[in-house]
């Protein structure tokens, strides 16, 4: 019996439909393998957020307001971007070492689906952070915060753009040792020399100069500015800053990912 005009093969799934199963999946996939993790990295994150507030007020005798509102948004800042840049690279360098990243990537889903789920459990993990080091600088310092709607896309394009850092990081940088090292880095740039707690006019010209093209000082600069009222200028500029970095991230992580079968 002929039954080859009978037989076809299975078409390549694709759309919407399947690209928001695969999402899903992915997402359950993740909050899964991090279980143990995750209850205990939302509360490191909280109390790192609470405390960057707390602790760093401790250094300085007479906290002004300008200078509560530079360290408590520079903390929330901070409290969005860490485990994106810092604490994504390390978990992907572990699973080169371990080898389960060439599994995680050979599964049969979107990569982008699979980088929107570690982003959407960024945010899980971050919001409570956030939350945690405003209601502390409120109670600390007695501040006020003047919130916008433009908070949304500030805090969105900030745990975004750092994310998509790390990812690029992780993904782009093939010796899991030299990610683990770049990201403990970052560490000392992100609380030393990027102005995020501080003013930017602190910083030697030079060094202010290049925190201009860098991240950092932008990330700090729409969220401060969607949180508070006058402390902020040229704001624009920063969310085209952020928006090159966050497109260039995402250009590496899709020409690293689509590489691989």
């Amino acid at each position: 019996m002929n039954t080859s005009s009978t037989l076809t093969l299975p078409g390549k799934r694709e759309g919407v439909g399947h690209w928001l199963h695969s999402y899903i999946a992915m997402l359950r996939w993740q909050l899964t393998d991090m279980r143990l993790l995750l209850p205990m990295t939302m509360m490191v994150q909280l109390l790192s957020g609470v405390g960057l507030v707390l602790g760093f007020g401790l250094l300085i005798a007479d906290m002004t307001e300008r200078a509560a509102l530079f360290l408590s948004t520079g903390a929330v800042v901070v409290t969005l971007i860490i485990v994106g840049v810092i604490m994504g690279p390390q978990l992907i360098a572990q699973e080169k070492s371990a080898g389960s990243y060439d599994f995680m990537w050979s599964l049969p889903v979107p990569r982008s689906s699979a980088s929107a789920a570690w982003v959407t459990l960024n945010l899980f993990i971050a919001l409570p952070a956030m939350f945690g080091a405003l209601v502390a600088a409120v109670w600390r310092y007695d501040v006020t915060f003047d919130l916008s709607l433009m908070v949304i896309p500030a805090v969105a394009l900030t745990l975004l753009t750092g994310t998509l850092l790390g990812y690029a990081l992780a993904h782009g940088i093939p010796k899991p040792d030299i990610t683990q090292l770049i990201s403990q880095l970052l560490i000392f740039v992100i609380f030393g020399f990027a102005p995020i707690s501080y003013p930017i006019e602190n910083l030697p010209v030079w060094l202010a100069e290049v925190n201009q093209y860098l991240p950092f000082y932008p990330m700090a600069n729409v969220v401060r500015d969607s949180l508070t009222n006058g402390l902020v200028a040229d704001v624009g500029r920063s969310y085209v800053v952020l928006g090159v970095w966050g497109v260039l991230s995402m250009a590496i992580v899709g020409a690293v990912l689509g590489r691989r079968k």
